[in-house]
C-alpha cells in the first residue's frame, strides 16, 4: 500500500466522481482509476460501489476512509516539522475560512505579507461551513481556520477568539425600524427574516435569542451566503440581525440598508481561530501566520 494509493482513494471518496478527483489531483483519469483499483487488488475488497453518475463508498470503504486520513495527517505533519527545522524555507499552509470574515480581516493582504516572509511556503485556502472546517482541521488537512462559534467550543480543536460583536438588525433604509436605538426584540416581532440555514451557527444564535426572550418571529428567506442575504434586505424582502461591523461597512455603501441597535443584553456574534494541537499548532507554518493575526477585536 503507497501514500500515492491513498491520497488517490480519499480524492475519489470526497469528490464521490473520479473525473472530478482526477482534476483535482492533476493526473489521468484512467491512471486514477487503476490505481483505486490497484489498491482494491491488495486488501481484496470493493471500496467502491461505481455508477454512471458518482460513486459511493462500501462499508470498507467507509472504515478505510477515517484511517487514511490519518495516515496522510501524520505524514505531511512529519514533512512540516522536518521543515520547520530548516526554518520555514518549505512546506505547507492550509487555511480554511467561513463568511463574514472579510470586514474584520483583511485575509487577501495578510497572506501576501506571509508569501512575502516565506515564499517557500506553498498556502492553500478553501472556504466552508464552520463544522466541515472543524473537521478537516481535525483530519490534518486543514492547519488554521476561522469559524463563528455559537455555544459550546467546537470538540477536538484548539480555540482562539478572534471578533466579538453584537449582532444589530439591517432594514431597507425608509424603513419603520432603521436608525432606532434600543430596540427591544418584541418589537420584531411582526417583521419577516432573512437568516441562514437552521445549522448555521448565525441561525442558532438568533433562534436562541428570540427563544429566551419568548419572542415568535417569521423566517420568509433562508439564505446560504452573506451577500444574499444582504440583498434580499436591501429589496425590502426582510430584515436581518447581522455583525454590526458588516451592517455598518452596507450602511455606508451608496446607503444599500440601514440599521438599528437592540436593547441590552446584546446579542455576541464570535469568531475564533481554530487548529489542532494542545497549546499551540502542529504546523511551524500555521504558528507563523498566526503570529501576524492582529489582536482580537470588539472584545471589551
Amino acid at each position: 500500500m503507497e501514500l500515492r494509493q491513498l491520497e488517490h482513494f480519499v480524492a475519489v471518496a470526497e469528490e464521490q466522481h473520479f473525473t472530478r478527483a482526477a482534476r483535482r489531483l492533476n493526473i489521468v483519469q484512467s491512471g486514477l482509476s487503476t490505481s483505486v483499483r490497484s489498491l482494491e487488488e491488495e486488501l481484496g475488497v470493493e471500496l467502491f460501489l461505481r455508477s454512471t453518475r458518482r460513486v459511493d463508498l462500501t462499508a470498507a470503504g467507509r472504515v478505510l476512509l477515517p484511517e487514511a486520513l490519518r495516515v496522510l495527517a501524520a505524514v505531511r505533519k512529519a514533512r512540516d516539522t522536518v521543515q520547520a527545522v530548516q526554518g520555514l524555507t518549505r512546506g505547507h499552509l492550509a487555511i480554511g475560512m467561513a463568511q463574514a470574515l472579510t470586514p474584520f480581516l483583511d485575509l487577501p493582504a495578510l497572506l501576501s505579507r506571509f508569501r512575502t516572509a516565506y515564499p517557500g511556503i506553498e498556502i492553500r485556502l478553501c472556504q466552508g461551513a464552520a463544522p466541515t472546517l472543524c473537521d478537516k482541521i481535525r483530519q490534518g488537512r486543514l492547519d488554521v481556520a476561522f469559524v463563528p462559534v455559537y455555544g459550546v467550543e467546537p470538540e477536538g480543536v484548539q480555540t482562539r477568539l478572534f471578533v466579538c460583536e453584537a449582532l444589530v438588525l439591517a432594514c431597507p433604509p425608509g424603513h419603520p425600524l432603521a436608525g432606532r436605538d434600543g430596540l427591544p426584540l418584541a418589537a420584531l416581532a411582526g417583521e419577516s427574516f432573512v437568516d441562514f440555514q437552521p445549522d448555521w451557527g448565525n441561525r442558532q444564535l438568533v433562534d436562541h435569542a428570540f427563544a429566551d426572550a419568548r419572542v415568535d418571529r417569521r423566517v420568509a428567506f433562508e439564505v446560504n451566503d452573506m451577500r444574499t442575504l444582504l440583498d434580499l434586505v436591501s429589496f425590502g424582502l426582510g430584515v436581518a440581525l447581522v455583525p454590526e461591523r458588516i451592517a455598518t461597512v452596507e450602511a455606508g455603501a451608496g446607503g444599500r440598508i440601514a440599521l438599528a441597535r437592540l436593547a441590552p443584553p446584546e446579542i455576541c456574534w464570535e469568531m475564533a481561530v481554530v487548529f489542532a494541537g494542545r497549546d499551540e499548532p502542529v504546523s511551524a507554518a500555521a504558528g507563523a501566520f498566526l503570529d501576524m493575526l492582529p489582536p482580537a477585536t470588539g472584545t471589551g
